[in-house]
């Protein structure tokens, strides 16, 4: 069943004003691939939790939201086992899930909202931990014959928050399904755990032994403590990525800003874009509408009524001042649909 001019404002997290001419909701491969042949030459947009995404105007053609539901678990040996979770499930919800059975592997990529299909086509990443580090394929329809193609990890081109269905193969497949490789007993060994990233160390000293729990609980309690729910506050999350500078521009900041926050990588260093919106005077700064969260300057939010002009006339104000103040160029994270 194909619905007709419906309403997407409760369908991005930044809650941004967008019709879609005509909305599919498949429940099944097979029902995709019907929708796909049927739509002749019409413009295709694909929606998930609408949680990364700033829909800039009304989206033409057939937009397409998976609704598959399905998670399935296959054990793999004592210790290990793999997760296969349909696009539609709730990301959080399955990371709940596989904690409550115990499964390691999730857990710092908690609380991250949106769908499960969003999560490889982003290479989602949360408290020194990526998507990629865990999957083992991902299935997708294609998009020109309706073909089923499975892909492994390397496949994918996964990068920091970029894969292969979001840049070089854009727009051609369809992700529909997930394989996720997991750990528990004794394959869920304290070094195992990823625990040098943002605090999370210090939240977990001194309570007994690190559990997947105890992990999800600390980084719930630490997104809550910096990030505005989107039902309360819409947003899309880190509006922008941690740009990667090289190491003589890294020194050269650093003698200026003594407290600059930043991570090795192999291309030099990574700065924290929070820190550099914060620096540049934008922390709980507002521009009509909208804002930069006042706990967190890396969100952008939406105070009410804001639309996408709103949007991006702060994200290119805040762009602007961080690259007079330390010449770097910041890159935003969330995708723009039906485009710039």
């Amino acid at each position: 069943m194909i619905d007709t001019d419906v309403d997407l404002s409760t369908a991005n997290t930044l809650a941004l004003p967008a019709r879609a001419e005509r909305l599919a909701r498949p429940a099944d491969v097979d029902e995709l691939a019907r929708v796909l042949t049927g739509r002749g030459a019409d413009p295709l947009f694909v929606l998930g939790g609408g949680s990364n995404l700033v829909l800039t105007g009304d989206l033409p053609g057939l937009t397409v939201m998976p609704v598959f539901d399905e998670v399935s678990y296959r054990q793999v040996d004592e210790g290990l086992a793999q997760v296969r979770v349909g696009a539609g499930v709730v990301w959080d919800r399955l990371v709940a899930d596989t904690v409550a059975a115990g499964w390691q592997g999730l857990e710092n990529l908690s609380w991250i909202p949106g769908n499960a299909g969003a999560a490889p086509f982003q290479n989602i990443g949360a408290y020194g931990v990526e998507l990629a580090e865990v999957v083992s394929t991902v299935e997708a329809v294609s998009v020109e014959d309706g073909s089923n193609i499975s892909f492994d990890a390397d496949q994918c081109e996964f990068a920091y928050r970029d894969s292969l269905f979001k840049s070089r193969c854009r727009g051609e497949f369809i992700i529909t399904h997930l394989t996720l490789n997991l750990r528990r007993g004794n394959a869920c060994r304290l070094d195992s755990f990823r625990l040098d990233y943002g605090g999370l160390a210090e939240r977990l000293a001194g309570d007994g032994p690190v559990t997947p729990a105890r992990v999800r609980e600390a980084v719930i309690a630490l997104r809550q403590s910096k990030l505005p729910d989107p039902a309360t506050l819409p947003n899309a999350g880190s509006f922008f990525k941690n740009p990667v500078v090289s190491l003589t521009h890294y020194q050269r900041l650093l003698e200026r800003y003594p407290d600059l926050v930043s991570f090795p990588v192999a291309e030099g260093r990574k700065l924290a874009a929070g820190w550099l919106i914060e620096r540049s005077g934008w922390k709980g700064r507002r521009l009509g509408p909208v804002g930069m969260h006042d706990q967190q300057a890396l969100v952008l939010v939406n105070h009410g009524g804001a639309t996408a002009v709103d949007v991006l006339s702060l994200a290119a104000a805040v762009r602007e001042d961080v690259r007079q103040r330390f010449g770097v160029e910041l890159e935003q994270e969330p995708v723009l649909m039906p485009g710039a």
